[in-house]
């Protein structure tokens, strides 16, 4: 009996794994007889993708935008900027926003839901976070207004 249950799961795996190796198509042959053989040589990784014809429908393909790039067409601002005003909570949890700016790294004490605070820190637009809202303002100071 144990070797029904050891050996069927067996059975089915070589089933279901040769199953994965079957071809829909023949093989081709080549005049001699034998499977032919032909070489895929491999594409440049540096080439540029052929553009469609000119009177092709085929969408254009998508282009990355230039560093510094934004939305509303002007560079994103950097630097280090001073706000006043009332923290409220972002939409991810741990997350806290004053006048759309994410603040990043701030004292948790002084960094809460609610508090009117006085906040100067660096503006990094490019950092990644996981709160999905806001321009990342990486606090250096905080006061209470």
């Amino acid at each position: 009996m144990k070797s029904i249950r050891i050996g069927l799961p067996a059975v089915a795996l070589c089933v279901v794994l040769g199953a994965c190796g079957e071809s829909a198509t023949p093989p081709s042959v080549n005049p001699s007889g034998g499977p032919s053989l032909s070489t895929v040589k491999p594409s440049d990784p540096n080439a540029e993708p052929p553009l469609p014809p000119a009177n092709s429908t085929a969408p254009a393909s998508p282009r990355r935008p230039s560093p510094g790039w934004s939305p509303s067409g002007s560079a994103a601002p950097t630097g280090t900027l001073t706000i006043t005003g009332v923290i409220t909570q972002g939409v991810e949890s741990g997350c806290f926003l004053i006048d759309n700016y994410l603040l990043v790294n701030g004292p948790r004490e002084q960094v809460r839901a609610g508090a009117r605070v006085t906040v100067t820190g660096r503006l990094q637009p490019g950092l990644m976070t996981t709160c999905q809202q806001g321009t990342p303002l990486v606090v250096e100071s905080v006061k209470p207004a």
